[in-house]
């Protein structure tokens, strides 16, 4: 009897292929099933959105994935994860796992590796194994206060609409309208100033530098006369004047007697008066003084 039949044939390679229809599976989901990885536990309080199969990282380059995951009934609220890493990993003392997420949504494991490189993890050890925070764990922790802003928000934004809706505003805005028209029309005074000033400029200029001409040519003859000379004249002429001053208040000369001696003022005031009264009398009495006779003259009796 012949053992290959056609039904021993089928069965083979129905087999085979349920054999590489797993193999396959396990090789997408990133298992192999002839991995010589060392194994490794990780204890975690919550793992959310992790599943087997998911990749395993250290340093951000890929060491191994999670073969399974396994709720710890013996210790309640504990979750095992399996990790299978190269063997060439060698894990220090100390280190940590955590759950981490990308922008995608995609679940990793990363292990943060401990700072003793001479104490090494075993394989079969346990690591202990945290959640990152995440960007939804952080936005969900924010919520509280997102949701305590919403009432000031909606009264801001009332306050907002009824600023908007005020007709002062309008009014305010018509006049900024005008206020920038009027600036742009002093920018332009000021622009056609500025291009008379740019073309007087160099008539300025020239005037200028003949000021300076002359302040520079003003300097030279003030530097050119003989201060010295000058001021011993100012002081020879100081001290005249103090000497005339000095006669003036003492007794000598005729102004200094004046000045100074009572009853020669007196003596003059009198004259004057008498030569007063003479002119008044001549004035009054001119035949007393002055005789005019056509014969001749005749003898007083």
């Amino acid at each position: 009897m012949k053992f290959f039949t056609k039904e021993v044939k089928i069965a083979l390679v129905s087999i085979l292929g349920i054999v590489v229809l797993f193999c396959g599976m396990q090789f997408l989901k990133g298992l192999s099933m002839f991995s010589n990885d060392d194994s490794y536990y990780v204890t975690f309080s919550d793992v959310s959105g992790l599943s087997a199969s998911a990749p395993v990282y250290a340093n951000g380059y890929k060491v191994g994935v999670v073969k399974s995951i396994v709720y710890d009934y013996a210790s309640q609220g504990k979750i095992v994860a399996v990790v299978g890493m190269d063997k060439q990993m060698r894990v220090p003392k100390g280190s940590r796992a955590e759950i981490a997420s990308d922008l995608l949504g995609n679940i990793k494991v990363n292990i943060v590796l401990g700072t003793d490189p001479l104490n090494i993890i075993s394989k079969g050890d346990t690591i202990p194994g945290t959640k990152e925070m995440g960007m939804m764990s952080k936005i969900g922790e924010l919520m509280p206060s997102v949701e305590a802003m919403l009432p000031k928000m909606d009264s801001i934004l009332n306050s907002l609409n009824t600023l908007l809706s005020d007709p002062a505003l309008r009014n305010t805005l018509h006049h900024v309208e005008g206020m920038t028209g009027h600036l742009e029309a002093t920018s332009q005074e000021l622009q056609t100033l500025s291009t008379s000033l740019n073309r007087e400029m160099p008539t300025m200029m020239h005037k200028a530098n003949g000021v300076l001409d002359n302040t520079q040519q003003l300097t030279a003859n003030l530097s050119a006369i003989d201060v010295a000379t000058m001021t011993a004249k100012v002081n020879q002429t100081l001290a005249n004047v103090e000497q005339m001053t000095a006669k003036l208040n003492s007794n000598e000369g005729t102004l200094g007697l004046l000045m100074r001696d009572a009853s020669l003022y007196n003596s003059l005031n009198s004259t004057v008066q008498s030569a007063d009264s003479l002119l008044v009398d001549l004035k009054a009495h001119p035949k007393r003084y002055v005789h005019f006779s056509i014969f001749g003259k005749s003898d007083k009796k």
